[in-house]
């Protein structure tokens, strides 16, 4: 059997084995480190993966470790389960939902609008759905709403946490491209090349996140006109004009005020994603304490989910980190090189293959995964070939979105079905996420149209 095919054969069985044991429900971080070691371990026997390589895992842990743009991932996470054991996001929504209720789908869009402002304040998709669930789900329900479109607002609108920065998910896939823009960069001689980092992908995914946002608002009107009823108005006690007006600030100032300190340090250039991160923590915890009602007993217990999630994170990317020296080792990346440049369309063509499998892979497995997995096998092939690295993340986070959505693994759909403590159907659910899906593919398809949107603002920050 030629090297070419063992190469082939034991590529297959690392991705074959690390999908059926997430598939098995193994925990993530075991699945592909241990696919990893065992597909290496029996590659060692045909003398096509050499064991010494395994001894730089150690090295690759502690870049990890001591990587500065990773620590703004717990402090963002603590951020986020702060804000959001504070309850600011619900006098948040009662006040958009009375500013809004009385127009046809106002509910919808006023939900729409607190999601975004969540996403920007938190930063996390999970937390963002479940307290959208528990404040949002039965406001709607009251308002007899219909039961689909309220699943699909309140899911799509969690996934704003996704791309709105500052996100958890952009700072690891700004990261992850980081790396690969500089193999790439290197494997085509440029030694002298302008690095991506973090806050180029934060300023990048901005605006889109607020096109995505219009194109919910869009869609709920358009839902308002052709079925009035499944959205109607609400009725609002009357308030004066300048007592709402007073209802309004209260309600917006203050995660406003945390959103413009700590993007705007960050897209200004006064402070990296890290210090920011730490910023925004410490100024959610002051918010929180002035609202009242937030003891020593809550921090704790936001401190607590801000660890457990953190870990997770940190063990995916171990596990994924062992999954990628393997790959290399066997020689995946002239495979992926060999494959990319056989696509017809060159860079247009494998481009739209890499997303296109980013979105299939999103039926089965979780959204870090993809990116610890795809990112540093296809990404350094794709910008040899000239696609830019700042505009495909974008275009990945976007892709990458409708994983919290797409059945049957989508998390979003199981958060919210959590946070309503079981009273939907997933029918109903997978109803109401399917239109917002289709959403969030068109707005690749805008991306690609007007790849503008991407790099306008980092350029015009002088990023």
């Amino acid at each position: 059997m030629s090297t070419e095919t063992l190469e082939i054969v034991f590529v297959s069985v690392l991705f074959g084995s690390a999908i059926l044991a997430l598939l098995s429900g193994f925990p993530v971080a075991f699945a592909l480190g241990g696919a990893a070691i065992l597909t290496a371990f029996a590659a060692s026997f045909t003398g096509l993966f050499d064991m010494v390589l395994l001894g730089s895992f150690p090295s690759r842990i502690l870049d990890i470790v001591l990587n500065q743009t990773l620590v703004a991932v717990p402090l963002f996470v603590f951020m986020g389960t702060v804000l959001e054991r504070s309850r600011i996001a619900e006098e948040l929504l009662l006040t958009m939902g009375q500013l809004f209720g009385s127009l046809r789908g106002g509910l919808g869009i006023a939900v729409v609008i607190v999601g975004a402002l969540l996403a920007a304040s938190t930063g996390i998709v999970g937390a963002t759905i479940v307290t959208m669930a528990l404040i949002s789900l039965p406001a709607m329900q009251r308002a007899q709403y219909n039961t689909a479109l309220s699943c699909g607002v309140i899911c799509a609108s969690g996934t704003l946490a996704q791309l709105i920065p500052p996100s958890t998910v952009l700072i690891l896939l700004g990261t992850t491209l980081q790396n690969a823009n500089t193999q790439a960069q290197l494997q085509l001689g440029n030694f002298f090349y302008d690095p991506m980092t973090v806050t180029d992908l934060f300023a990048g995914a901005l605006i889109p996140g607020f096109v995505l946002v219009a194109f919910y608002v869009i869609a709920i009107l358009v839902t308002a006109f052709i079925s009035p009823k499944s959205c109607p108005p609400v009725d609002q006690p009357a308030d004066d004009d300048r007592k709402l007006i007073t209802k309004i600030l209260r309600a917006m100032l203050p995660p406003l005020a945390l959103i413009l300190v700590v993007l705007g340090s960050i897209l200004s250039g006064l402070a990296t994603a890290t210090e920011s991160a730490a910023l925004g923590g410490v100024g959610a915890m002051i918010l929180a304490f002035l609202k009242g009602g937030f003891g020593l007993r809550k921090l704790g217990e936001a401190s607590r989910s801000a660890m457990s999630i953190s870990l997770m994170i940190y063990a995916i990317l171990v596990g994924a980190t062992v999954f990628s020296l393997v790959f290399r080792g066997l020689g995946g990346e002239e495979l992926v090189t060999t494959l990319l440049s056989t696509i017809p369309g060159d860079a247009f063509g494998a481009t739209l293959f890499v997303l296109g499998l980013i979105f299939l892979l999103g039926f089965m497995i979780d959204t870090f995964e993809i990116i610890f997995i795809v990112i540093p096998i296809f990404a350094p092939a794709l910008i040899v070939q000239g696609v830019d690295p700042l505009w495909f993340g974008v275009a990945v986070a976007m892709v990458l979105q409708t994983s919290y959505l797409t059945p049957p693994f989508g998390f979003g759909i199981f958060y919210l079905q959590g946070g309503a403590k079981g009273t939907l159907a997933l029918n109903d659910i997978y109803k109401g996420v399917t239109p917002f899906v289709l959403i969030q593919l068109a707005g690749v398809g805008i991306l690609w149209i007007f790849p503008g949107l991407v790099s306008w603002l980092p350029t015009a920050l002088g990023l």
